[in-house]
């Protein structure tokens, strides 16, 4: 397989990402004078949130946002409803 120069790599590169994903991991050690003295162990998963769902990642966190969507758009529609939201504007305050 040779290499092409076609204006879709970069959409092909993102497609394979956010379908399949990527685990990136580094460990980098900093040091001065050969002198260690900051050690960093790195891992990254990249990938789509269904991708992310699939393979058990982010699972909470998806669920727990959108319940917080859920949740924020009822009270977006009663605040509408009774004015600004605040006590004293058609809510009891307790």
């Amino acid at each position: 397989m040779e290499p092409t120069r076609e204006g879709d790599a970069v959409v092909d590169l993102l497609d394979v990402l956010l379908r399949d994903g990527v685990v990136l991991q580094a460990d980098v050690v900093v040091t001065v004078a050969d002198v260690p003295l900051i050690g960093i162990s790195l891992r990254a998963a990249i990938a789509g949130m269904a991708t992310m769902r699939d393979y058990g990642y982010f699972e909470d966190w998806d669920d727990d946002a959108r319940a917080a969507i859920d949740g924020s758009e009822a009270a977006d529609g009663r605040r509408d409803r009774t004015g600004s939201g605040r006590p004293g504007d058609g809510e009891s305050g307790l």
